[in-house]
């Protein structure tokens, strides 16, 4: 579980910061936000969730080092988990969404692509290695995804 360490002096925030929070906020906010952010990666979806202005979560993420670690962490595991929803869909063969509808690989890879430098900081801060290291390992995941989607729609377009 991510969470600010126990004792840690916390970030005052500004009324213009509180706007938007839900009915007083859970003292706990910090650590359902990440967990939210890893699941999603989607900072304003985190914040509603977690029953704040997505302004308050950055103005801690600029205050407080270690909650922007955590943040950026999250946000490597949210990128792993669309990574793998990817592979798992293409692996078996599921294009469809639980509504029915088409599940979107293109938009899928742009986002892959979007939080690519936000995934080789925190990858290679855990694992102790360079950027470039990382960087060089990405974009090979990416294009073996591109390639399978473009595999993909080629065998549906000659099964027609």
């Amino acid at each position: 579980m991510l969470m600010a360490a126990a004792g840690r002096q916390r970030t005052r925030i500004k009324k213009q910061f509180k706007e938007g929070d839900g009915t007083k906020p859970n003292r706990h906010w910090r650590s359902l936000f990440l967990d939210y952010l890893a699941e999603s990666s989607n900072v304003s979806e985190s914040a509603r969730k977690a029953n704040i202005n997505p302004s308050r979560a950055y103005k801690v993420r600029r205050e407080e080092p270690e909650f922007a670690r955590q943040w950026l962490a999250a946000l490597w595991e949210g990128y792993i988990h669309l990574e793998m929803e990817v592979l798992r869909r293409l692996r078996e063969g599921d294009q469809q969404t639980e509504d029915s509808d088409k599940y979107d690989f293109a938009n899928a890879i742009r986002l892959l692509n979007v939080h690519r430098e936000n995934a080789i900081r925190a990858q290679a801060e855990q694992r102790n290695v360079s950027a470039a290291e990382i960087r060089a390992s990405i974009d090979r995941k990416v294009e073996r995804i591109r390639l399978k989607v473009k595999a993909e729609k080629q065998r549906a377009g000659s099964d027609t």
